[in-house]
């Protein structure tokens, strides 16, 4: 069974779903409003705020967006080039250790997604874990240089085929085992119709081709129908983006949840994984009493007197089932068999009340 710690916690096959609030640009260049966001994800249930650590720089070009022409996908809808966005998105790399701290108090994990090989070195230091977001599936330096630093890896899967997700697990596997493969799909335009574009039955695959590694979900669909349907084949880590607003402006704060929202998700969940509880069928511990009131078991259907061989005339199958009783299965063994004493109508039918024929 795969897993693997992110700080004290336990996150594989076996253990709760470990969710993660990904408060990315949501902080809108405000230190003070980030570490709110911290203490809000914390109290909706998060165990793991996660930030982006870039800039605008070393993650865009400015000459290839513009040269691009019309922006597409969800951002279209920006109001400024996509570098000034990336460059009003980005955070103080000197809010580190304080980010870090806030995460201690609220009692939940710090990490970020580094996009740059220095942000992989400076953030070293402070996580536990890094997360490799799915547009640098295929930037095999950065795999490496990620790896190498022998710490549980977070990979998102968006945007990319099998042949990518292959090559950068055998990229990651050269310096870690402690994976986390993640689906995901990179539209973040909020639309309904993304639902039909998530894939959850991917997981299914990803168990059948990479049984070694723990399975998540990053995910940007509003509500928590993928996470509950995610959880239920497999997945162990779940991130979706957190804000505290819906309105605010920015590039993350459409398709974020609320606290509301991540309360209810997590909340779900919990109760999803009590439900899924164990693969053996066996009468579950609160049914006992309902399988005595609902199954049946062998009953005088007249009175019947010692001697009396019994037909299948003589004999009803009706609740309750008494414990002692003769069941269901056995009605045609029973007939034929001589009343070993007498039984008023209505009475259950025990072994020890009959005899064979020859006795």
């Amino acid at each position: 069974m795969p897993s693997f710690k992110i700080g004290q916690r336990d996150v594989g096959d076996g253990s709760p779903t470990y969710f993660i609030a990904d408060i990315s640009a949501n902080h809108d260049g405000d230190l003070s409003r980030a570490i709110d966001l911290v203490h809000l994800c914390a109290e909706a249930g998060a165990e793991g705020a996660k930030f982006q650590h870039f800039r605008a720089s070393k993650i865009v070009s400015d000459h290839g967006f513009k040269a691009l022409g019309n922006r597409l996908s969800h951002q279209a809808k920006w109001g400024k080039s996509v570098f000034e966005v990336y460059e009003d998105a980005s955070l103080d790399w000197g809010w580190t250790e304080d980010l870090k701290n806030a995460c201690h108090d609220a009692g939940i994990d710090f990490f970020s997604s580094a996009y740059d090989f220095e942000a992989v070195d400076m953030l070293d230091a402070y996580v536990d874990v890094f997360k490799i977001g799915s547009g640098d599936i295929d930037w095999t330096e950065m795999l490496r240089h990620t790896g190498s630093k022998r710490k549980p890896v977070l990979l998102a899967t968006g945007a990319a085929d099998l042949a990518d997700v292959q090559r950068a697990l055998d990229e990651l596997r050269v310096t870690t085992r402690d994976i986390c493969l993640m689906q995901c799909n990179t539209n973040y335009t909020a639309s309904l119709e993304n639902f039909g574009h998530i894939h959850l039955n991917v997981l299914r695959s990803y168990r059948e081709l990479f049984p070694e590694v723990v399975l998540g979900l990053s995910d940007h669909t509003p509500g928590h129908a993928t996470t509950l349907g995610a959880v239920t084949l497999g997945a162990s880590a779940i991130e979706k983006h957190f804000t505290d607003d819906n309105g605010r402006e920015g590039p993350d704060h459409p398709f974020s949840m609320s606290p509301q929202g991540w309360r209810e998700m997590v909340d779900r969940t919990r109760e999803l994984e009590l439900a899924m509880g164990s693969p053996e069928k066996t009468v579950a511990l609160n049914e006992r009493e309902t399988a005595v009131l609902q199954r049946r078991c062998l009953r005088a259907g007249v009175d019947l007197q010692a001697a009396m061989i019994l037909e299948r005339s003589h004999i009803e199958v009706l609740r309750p089932a008494e414990p002692s009783g003769i069941t269901p299965p056995h009605v045609e063994r029973v007939v034929g068999m001589r009343m070993a004493r007498d039984l008023p109508a209505g009475h259950h039918l025990e072994w020890g009340m009959l005899l064979s024929v020859e006795e």
